[in-house]
């Protein structure tokens, strides 16, 4: 054995060495090692945010929740979700299309407990999934959204969060502007669930939802 071990420690050393980086390759593609995100946000609209605005809701979220989990670190996921009916590029319609079939598994998975919304009356037609005050479902007859939504500019508590800057690129042309413009025009509102499958860690969201409605003007 000490002389097979002589001759081939090294083949054996380098053998576990390789397994050993293989499993972290394939851990990482199957988000084995990621830690799980504490709060989940499903933005939905006609065109994405830019990724400065989107760095910025996730900083307003990871500001105001804390460790659900209790892994020692805040993480809030940003899931966006295109929504734009009235563009017939196919490669467009195309994106949107997929688009719609993730965000279709979101809301099965129950991913996002948070939606923030660019027409919201339209996404409660399509989905009537945006949840009452008291945090139950609509009944069969109720599309509205009055008391289910935030207007993102009337909750004192995000509106005077320091967010800082965009630059976007459009057709060839640059724009630049604050993040809180953007935002401001945006709806918030919380998932309801119809089944006894509900978000991770639904009761802190809901706590969280509550603060947001308490620093909303008249809500």
């Amino acid at each position: 054995m000490k002389n097979w071990w002589y001759y081939h420690k090294w083949y054996v050393i380098i053998g576990i060495i390789l397994f050993l980086i293989t499993c972290h390759l394939i851990g990482n593609a199957m988000g084995i090692f990621d830690k799980s995100p504490d709060l989940q946000v499903a933005y939905v609209g006609k065109v994405p945010l830019p990724s400065e605005t989107s760095a910025a809701l996730q900083k307003a979220f990871t500001l105001l929740a804390s460790d659900y989990n209790h892994d020692g670190e805040i993480i809030v996921q940003i899931n966006q979700y295109i929504d734009g009916n009235d563009n017939h590029d196919a490669d467009t319609a195309y994106y949107q299309y997929a688009s719609e079939i993730t965000l279709i598994g979101d809301i099965s998975d129950c991913d996002s407990y948070f939606f923030l919304l660019e027409d919201p009356a339209d996404f409660q037609r399509t989905y009537q999934l945006l949840a009452a005050s008291d945090g139950s479902c609509p009944n069969d007859s109720d599309y509205t959204i009055a008391d289910k939504t935030i207007l993102w500019s009337d909750c004192t508590i995000l509106a005077d969060l320091e967010l800082g800057t965009y630059t976007d690129t459009l057709s060839g042309q640059t724009n630049t502007g604050n993040n809180q413009d953007i935002l401001s025009e945006l709806y918030l509102g919380r998932r309801c669930f119809y089944t006894d499958t509900v978000t991770e860690h639904a009761e802190e969201c809901s706590g969280l939802w509550n603060t947001l409605c308490q620093n909303t003007l008249n809500h």
